[in-house]
């Protein structure tokens, strides 16, 4: 039974996507064409049909893999809104429930990726269409072997960012920079009991290029109870519960600044982050104190 639960789960998932990549891909060809008007439109009818696709995938969760799902502090959202969206990542299904969770409540969920994920079959191409920001980050190292190349990721960023001054959006970061695991939390020494260490970067960056428009932080928690699942595990029906706070959050001037190249900001950023990732654990450890 599980087997043909999950089957059936992935085809309808793959069927799903299928169907909505046709007119999303076309939208994004059309947007090539240097019409402001129809660029604009395009946008907005590209990101109506993902927003269908999410709701597809819903519909697919409810038939096939359902589970509860309790939600916590979505009152003061507005789909009008600019928002930075920040969560704890564990799982690839916490996509798939922050999309259900959000959907509609919000702008579209846009997610900065990789550079390599562009060639993702169908995927690339679609994410690509619905504008979702491609980055390539410069390290640490390669900045002491060229400094030519310092102030290149926010250049990066303001420059994918420009494409969403003219229409609200959501733009969604997943700070600690990977999936939580507890080999990840060892090897780190991270000082949080269920997280991994936040980056400050990309936000900030996302901060200092579009500070004046986001107009919200939303930090979301999500927590399983029955224990981190995979997606086989969530298409297969193995999951029963799930967990999501949301906290909306006004953006306070510690958050806005030159991170690149004023030290003392960066300070304020990072203790400002680690504040809230603080408040994150203790949240995820009430939770589990709680089953």
């Amino acid at each position: 039974m599980l087997l043909l639960r999950r089957i059936l789960s992935l085809l309808l998932y793959t069927l799903n996507t299928l169907v909505w990549f046709v007119p999303i891909f076309i939208f994004g060809l059309i947007k090539l064409l240097p019409i402001m008007p129809l660029q604009k439109a395009c946008s907005w009818l590209a990101k109506e049909c993902a927003s269908l696709w999410v709701a597809g995938n819903s519909l697919n969760q409810n038939l096939l893999s359902p589970y509860t799902l309790n939600v916590t502090g979505l009152d003061s959202l507005e789909r009008r809104d600019w928002y930075l969206v920040i969560a704890n990542h564990q799982s690839w299904v916490d996509i798939l429930v922050m999309q259900r969770v959000l959907h509609r409540k919000i702008p579209f969920l846009n997610f900065f990726l990789k550079k390599e994920l562009l060639y993702v079959p169908f995927l690339g191409l679609a994410w690509w269409a619905l504008d979702f920001p491609f980055m390539t980050r410069t390290s640490k190292s390669q900045i002491r072997k060229n400094p030519k190349l310092k102030g290149k990721d926010v250049e990066t960023t303001r420059k994918a960012c420009e494409k969403f001054k003219t229409m609200p959006v959501s733009i969604v970061n997943f700070v600690e920079g990977t999936r939580y695991t507890q080999d990840k939390h060892r090897r780190q020494n991270s000082p949080f009991y269920h997280l991994l260490k936040p980056k400050a970067g990309g936000i900030a960056f996302v901060m200092q290029a579009m500070g004046e428009q986001i107009t919200k932080v939303v930090n979301v928690t999500i927590h399983y109870p029955d224990g981190i699942p995979t997606f086989i595990d969530f298409v297969s029906g193995k999951v029963k519960q799930i967990e999501v706070h949301v906290d909306v959050l006004p953006v306070s001037e510690n958050l806005i600044g030159d991170y690149s190249n004023d030290s003392d900001f960066r300070v304020r950023f990072q203790s400002e982050l680690n504040h809230l990732w603080q408040q994150k654990d203790e949240q995820l450890q009430q939770l589990r104190g709680s089953e």
